[in-house]
């Protein structure tokens, strides 16, 4: 069987004290290893009540029960509450899971400024707030990150190059098919996109075509072909309410004989020559609200002569 990579979205203080740990301990008894992406920021979930005017929104919080997975303490975040600053104060938190072995990397600094903003933003915006998360990771870790997750599946033009100047050695930012190197402005970036392949938990929950499917089976058939993926889950939700599906997950790909591992020791098991490379544009997924950034079309590989120019680091 082929590789599952593991790769956790933590978007939320409550997440990462209550979501982390448990799914530490899961991935441990499976055997299994995963990529924790911290978000290092304040936690402003409450503002994302701007988003009960998008399309999907609605629904989605009616299927997946949004305040028992994040608490209505989480859901005043921002708004009627401080948002608490999650690397502050869960530092301690995160250096356990990097001493236990797991990859940790940056998923953003203030969850919903990033998910709600990068896609319209300016190059100095989302430069600020990647140095901000960076430094961060830096202050708990000591050392700089290698992996990145954007929030929400959000990016604009300015992201991968980004990536590449800050010191990133890979990113899963968008959601795809399979590992790519993104073209951006006829310029390959090499930071390698691993996108998430597979439907998330949350996304398959509640989806009225697939009522009378288990979202786990649905997952467990997705996977039977043995290829390659990249699985994302979430702290709140699967560290919470649906552990016991994910660790039915793990239980069935390690029997399966399925690799499941993290995104660093993915990428270096790819041959990066031989990757396609791929725009990055913006689409929609099942189950998902919005836009989100999606592998978008293969640009042909330049010759001696071609005009796809080489960004290296």
């Amino acid at each position: 069987m082929g590789t599952i990579a593991l790769k956790i979205d933590v978007d939320t203080f409550r997440g990462t004290r209550e979501g982390v740990p448990r799914l530490a301990a899961a991935l441990e008894r499976a055997g299994a290893r995963a990529t924790f992406l911290f978000s290092l920021g304040p936690d402003h979930t409450g503002r994302a009540i701007k988003r009960v005017f998008r399309r999907g929104f609605l629904g989605k919080v009616r299927r997946t029960s949004v305040t028992q997975h994040y608490g209505v303490k989480t859901l005043m975040y921002g708004v009627l509450l401080p948002g608490p600053h999650i690397a502050r104060r869960c530092a301690d938190t995160l250096r356990e899971i990097a001493r236990r072995g797991f990859e940790v990397g940056v998923h953003t600094y203030d969850h919903i400024k990033w998910q709600d903003g990068v896609a319209r933003a300016s190059e100095p915006w989302t430069r600020r707030q990647l140095v901000l998360a960076r430094e961060e990771f830096i202050r708990v870790f000591d050392r700089p990150p290698q992996s990145h997750g954007a929030a929400g599946w959000q990016v604009n033009r300015s992201v991968p190059g980004l990536e590449r100047e800050l010191g990133f050695r890979h990113a899963s930012d968008t959601r795809g098919e399979e590992p790519f190197v993104p073209v951006v402005g006829g310029s390959e970036v090499d930071v390698p996109q691993l996108p998430t392949t597979l439907p998330t938990l949350d996304e398959l929950i509640g989806r009225e075509e697939l009522m009378a499917t288990d979202p786990v089976e649905h997952l467990l058939a997705l996977t039977a072909d043995g290829r390659d993926h990249v699985f994302t889950l979430h702290a709140e939700l699967e560290g919470g309410a649906y552990l016991e599906g994910f660790e039915r997950l793990l239980r069935t790909w390690r029997a399966r004989g399925s690799n499941l591992t993290d995104l660093g020791s993915y990428v270096r098991g790819l041959d990066l020559s031989r990757l396609p490379r791929c725009e990055i544009a913006s689409g929609t997924v099942a189950g998902r609200s919005g836009t989100l950034a999606v592998q978008g079309r293969r640009v042909p590989r330049a010759g001696p002569a071609g005009t796809t120019a080489r960004t290296s680091r």
